[in-house]
């Protein structure tokens, strides 16, 4: 009876992972004109000349949408240009934000974007890193256990997928300033930037260590 009874645990804990690590394709809006501004990116801001948006991955960054809902989240990446509300960043590009994940509060993970073409989530280094971003961050909408459980998922996903070599928080970007995947033709060009923070950072690489990345450039 006990080795029935352990069988039995260990099948519905593998279950468990199926239902949880699930990936819900959600496209976002990908048409004529967003290839033509992520390749106009690509170009303007890295000298980098191709003809399709397409990147290399060496790197997974990890963020916070600061918006409550997944609803508001998805339409802040969808549309192909930058709404209205984002001025401080138009006059670089009119291409939209985004990133190729969003998780959501409840842990369920959304695939945006094909995980090899370029979207617009970090500066400096769009051209070599997946971006997941995850609903919530606010005081009011903190970042959920499930959420880090599923970031866990996807950075250990990617990882056995791409060559990945640095995992890093959207407030460590600035880190990799004279770093070789360092692109940014702007020295001026640069956002302050809290997500997700150190404490989330911590949780998601003690559960990655065995994929031995290398630890973020210190100044």
């Amino acid at each position: 009876m006990k080795k029935i009874g352990v069988l039995i645990f260990a099948t519905i804990a593998i279950v468990s992972c199926k239902v949880q690590k699930e990936i819900v394709e959600r496209p976002i809006t990908f048409d004529e004109e967003r290839v033509n501004l992520t390749k106009e990116y690509l170009s303007q801001r890295y000298n980098i000349e191709q003809e399709t948006p397409e990147i290399v991955p060496k790197m997974i960054v990890l963020h916070w949408t600061a918006i409550p809902t997944l609803k508001k989240s998805f339409e802040a990446f969808e549309k192909s240009t930058l709404p209205n509300w984002r001025p401080d960043i138009e006059s670089v590009s009119g291409l939209n934000v985004s990133s190729q994940f969003l998780v959501d509060q409840d842990g369920t993970i959304y695939r945006l974007m094909p995980e090899t073409t370029m979207a617009r989530h970090v500066i400096g280094l769009n051209h070599c890193a997946i971006g997941v971003e995850n609903v919530g961050g606010t005081k009011d909408t903190p970042l959920t256990k499930k959420q880090l459980q599923a970031n866990i998922f996807l950075v250990e996903y990617l990882a056995t997928k791409y060559d990945i070599e640095y995992v890093i928080g959207h407030h460590e970007y600035t880190q990799f300033e004279g770093h070789p995947l360092w692109l940014e033709v702007d020295e001026g060009y640069r956002t302050t930037k809290t997500d997700p923070g150190p404490e989330f950072m911590s949780k998601v690489r003690k559960a990655t260590k065995r994929f031995n990345f290398k630890p973020v450039p210190t100044k």
